[in-house]
């Protein structure tokens, strides 16, 4: 039994996790990998690709172990990843930074989230705003904080925000404008006009903005702009990225922080008490990565785009209303021309039914909200074409 005190409490409980007796449950991800190695589905729930990165990425790494560099690298980060991804966002964004004060290395985007918060939450009279459907670790994070959350819901068919609603939510109390762009679990791009008027939110309330770009380099049409990048938003933005999906390599857990210098000082401050640092030989491979020329960067999106056209043309095959994404790994489809009015059930059911694992959006949103999201489903096309094509036609059997 676990004990009846403690801050594991508030992150269950944030993140819909605390059941009624106490105990904690697993999170859906475990859920269904779980069903999906009992059933041998496959899994096109977890975000994660079935295909390794590039090859001299993967040898950088590999270089970097057999070379010794396997202790702790400095608290901030290896000095030449810092200066690779101080160059990453002059290159891409035209940003100009000090790769000793503007950048932190982290072990993956959510310990730079979870810094972050910790960082700048005073108490449960701060609140965090963030777009629902939201990855399921904000939520949890926030509550970790003690801070409160305030959502703004993602609405169909293109779940985008009504710039109404965020207005409504972001107030003097307003800490953080907790933005993910391109998002997960929708797939979305935000609009041009969404992106300032956060911006111009968060100067009229005083507030901060923290960025979740992690699919930075997965847009489908055009590309990405960072929000630190907008008129009035530098010096109040903190921006997180990772390595993990431009590289295919989710399990190195190598992210970063910029962002203005005082900012990036609070996160270290925090960040320096959890991992303190982390992922030593990768640390160099990623910064390999980053040097990568423009045409690796485009190809990665084109590629990932041509994975999701035929993930969305077998799923609509199989009868599901497909919303075509912006971005990111994911796919929403609406199960209920199949019958589903509850996405849960029917992703529990699913891998016996069709041999293929998803996820409900329900996971993604607070409880009183679940009902606005009842028969959406996520899929991941971040896996080989034959993959997708064999769990197209086991759907369309279905």
């Amino acid at each position: 039994m676990l004990p009846p005190f403690g801050a594991w409490r508030r992150a269950a409980r944030g993140a819909g996790l605390l059941a009624a007796d106490g105990s904690a449950q697993p999170t859906i991800f475990a859920e269904m990998t779980a069903l999906a190695v009992h059933t041998g589905a496959i899994n096109l729930g977890q975000g994660f690709p079935d295909e390794d990165g590039p090859p001299v990425v993967l040898e950088a790494a590999r270089d970097a172990i057999a070379h010794g560099v396997n202790q702790y690298p400095p608290g901030r980060g290896a000095p030449a990843l810092r200066a690779a991804i101080a160059e990453h966002q002059r290159r891409f964004y035209g940003l100009t930074l000090d790769p000793d004060r503007n950048v932190l290395v982290t072990a993956g985007a959510t310990e730079a989230l979870a810094a972050a918060l910790l960082a700048f939450v005073d108490g449960p009279d701060d609140e965090i705003v963030v777009f629902e459907p939201f990855y399921d670790a904000y939520a949890a994070l926030v509550a970790l904080a003690g801070a409160r959350l305030v959502t703004v819901p993602l609405r169909r068919p293109d779940f985008q925000p009504d710039p109404d609603d965020l207005r409504a939510a972001v107030t003097d109390r307003t800490r953080i404008i907790l933005v993910n762009d391109p998002h997960n679990p929708t797939g979305t791009v935000l609009d041009p006009e969404l992106r300032s008027e956060i911006v111009r939110l968060a100067d009229r309330h005083d507030a901060l903005i923290v960025t979740d770009e992690v699919y930075e380099h997965l847009v489908f049409e055009g590309v990405h702009v960072a929000p630190a990048t907008l008129p009035g938003a530098w010096e109040r933005t903190v921006s997180i990225s990772s390595a993990g999906k431009t590289f295919s390599a989710t399990g190195w857990k190598i992210g970063w922080v910029t962002g203005p210098a005082e900012l990036v000082d609070a996160v270290v401050a925090v960040k320096q008490f959890l991992t303190y640092s982390g992922g030593a030989p990768f640390q160099p491979a990623v910064a390999t990565g980053l040097s990568l020329p423009d045409d690796f960067f485009s190809g990665v999106a084109a590629t990932l785009h041509s994975k999701q056209k035929l993930l969305g043309d077998g799923l609509r095959a199989a009868g599901f209303h497909v919303t075509r994404p912006g971005g990111t790994y994911f796919t929403v489809a609406d199960a209920s021309p199949l019958g589903a009015d509850d996405a849960a059930v029917f992703c529990r059911r699913l891998p016996e039914r069709a041999g293929v694992v998803a996820i409900p959006l329900t996971a993604f949103v607070t409880p009183e909200h679940r009902a606005d999201y009842a028969g959406l489903v996520r899929f991941a096309a971040c896996k080989r074409t034959d993959v997708l094509e064999e769990a197209a036609a086991r759907l369309a059997r279905m």
